[in-house]
């Protein structure tokens, strides 16, 4: 019974953490103020005997905080996940209105290979008229 205490324990702490690095972030309108909108497109893939694969699309709005860090699926992946927050950052420098990629996941993890996880994805930008 302590396993799992200390496991909810460690998660809750985790989600405070994940919690307070959003508000440090700020908002999309104070770190970004020209962009409009975003609309990110994201595809998981996991790399096992059955590979996960999701699909999410997320709307950004300039009332949405600016982090941009997408958990790694895997339960035993320690630190991973996938962070947007340089292309979108370079996109906005760039004025770019969109971009196409993918990133494996920077999390590492005893029973894990190194390529364990990847994403790719699909980012559009909406700026406000001049």
């Amino acid at each position: 019974m302590a396993k799992k205490r200390t496991a909810a324990s460690q998660r809750y702490a985790e989600e405070q953490k994940r919690n307070q690095e959003k508000l440090d972030a700020g908002l999309v309108s104070e770190r970004f103020p020209k962009v409009s909108g975003m609309l990110i497109k994201m595809t998981y893939f996991h790399e096992s005997v059955e590979p996960v694969l999701m699909v999410r699309t997320v709307n950004v709005f300039p009332s949405s905080h600016a982090y941009f860090l997408m958990s790694c699926m895997d339960k035993d992946c320690q630190e991973g996940g996938f962070d947007l927050d340089p292309v979108i950052s370079s996109m906005v420098r760039g004025r770019k209105k969109a971009a196409k990629g993918e990133m494996a996941c920077r999390g590492r993890g005893e029973k894990l290979s190194r390529n364990h996880a990847r994403i790719s994805y699909d980012i559009k930008i909406r700026y406000r008229a001049k």
